[in-house]
């Protein structure tokens, strides 16, 4: 197979061809000992005539493909999270239509779903809990009444104005203490999000599990599980072991994801994580082995996928989702590598060809001859000939 001079980063050019590794083969049916989400990014309209840095358009056709994809590997689709671009570009309008249309999917396809509740419609600048409250409540609304399972995702509004953990207690518990249904909650670590330094008023992050899992305690009939993106895996082990009976934890860290949801004698992990869009057949087979009774299996498929996470999710780590959308390009899950907003300038061509070199030993390259034929024009037009 003909190869690539790809970049490397102590500034050299090596000569790479992939190495044919397959992929595997997609389970007949969803995973039966864990809850495994795939959170989805979407898919820009390329020749949308507005300004891109502003206006937002999907293109629908693909951006639902990929989520049918997601779900023939037995995964379930985390919709409308921070890989979708939520506060990097996604604005509330197209949000909404993207719950929609994806509810509208999921009921013909019985595909199993959530999908996030922010208060990103509220109007920059100072806002109030009330108000932080009402906007989660009228996403709530929708993503309810769409038939997907609702996961209150950690506000900026309420980052910005809280002033210690009574103030996270007050919102959560005004908008849970009227919730009809179950929720999960999600913390996102301010490595994925800046934005939310210091989230339930503290800013050790032990302190702020602890926090977290006294106010799981407080509202367990309503919280089914917590996401949690925070990419330690002790303390994501120290919190699961701390909440109460009944509500889940859900792994939200894309470097130590294998081990924590593989578990131990105490406990494992369900899963929603990022990562498992780009990896969505390997992740699918993985837990599938889980199933069978074959840990061995399971790790054998996704031990090499954690080093090609690890590079997509390196700092800024809120720029991972410029490695999924690559990936998802190099697999030919859509025909171009746009982001809403112009996004995917924000990586460097040595991180793509990393991404690239690492997605070929992890198994993830559905075509790798389609992959090399459109790595070669990115690398000329980067400059690299």
């Amino acid at each position: 197979m003909t190869g690539l001079l790809l970049p490397t980063r102590d500034g050299t050019l090596e000569n790479w061809s992939p190495s044919g590794r397959t992929v595997p083969e997609a389970p007949a049916e969803p995973p039966r000992s864990r809850v495994a989400y795939a959170a989805a990014h979407v898919v820009a309209d390329p020749l949308s005539p507005g300004d891109p840095a502003h206006a937002v358009a999907l293109d629908w056709d693909s951006t639902l493909a990929f989520r049918h994809h997601l779900w023939s590997c037995g995964l379930g689709v985390a919709e409308a999270m921070d890989t979708a671009q939520r506060g990097m570009g996604l604005d509330w309008a197209a949000t909404q239509e993207l719950i929609r249309r994806t509810g509208a999917a999921a009921r013909e396809s019985n595909g199993r779903w959530c999908a996030g509740v922010g208060t990103d419609q509220l109007p920059p600048g100072p806002s109030t809990v009330d108000k932080i409250v009402a906007a989660w409540r009228e996403q709530l609304e929708l993503v309810s009444g769409e038939g997907a399972t609702p996961v209150i995702m950690a506000s900026r509004a309420l980052a910005a104005v809280a002033s210690g953990p009574a103030d996270y207690r007050s919102a959560y518990g005004k908008l849970l203490s009227g919730a009809e249904g179950k929720v999960l909650l999600h913390w996102l670590g301010e490595m994925f999000d800046p934005a939310l330094a210091g989230y339930w008023g503290h800013s050790d992050v032990r302190a702020a599990a602890a926090e977290l899992a006294s106010l799981c305690a407080e509202h367990a009939d309503v919280i089914a599980g917590v996401k949690v993106s925070v990419l330690d895996a002790d303390v994501e082990t120290e919190f699961r072991r701390a909440l109460p009976e009944g509500v889940a934890c859900y792994t939200g860290d894309d470097f130590n994801y294998p081990d924590l949801i593989a578990g131990d004698e105490q406990g494992h992990s369900e899963a929603l994580l990022g990562i498992f869009d780009p990896i969505a057949p390997v992740a699918g087979a993985a837990l599938a082995r889980l199933d069978a009774g074959d840990p061995a299996g399971f790790h054998e498929l996704f031990g090499p996928t954690v080093a090609l996470s690890r590079e997509i999710f390196r700092a800024p780590t809120q720029h991972y989702k410029v490695g999924v959308v690559f990936l998802a390009w190099l697999n030919g899950h859509q025909p171009h590598f746009r982001m809403v907003g112009g996004l995917e300038s924000a990586r460097s061509i040595v991180h793509l060809a990393d991404v690239l070199r690492l997605a070929d030993e992890a198994g993830v390259l559905t075509d790798p001859e389609l992959a090399v034929a459109r790595m070669r024009p990115l690398l000329s037009v980067a400059g690299v000939a």
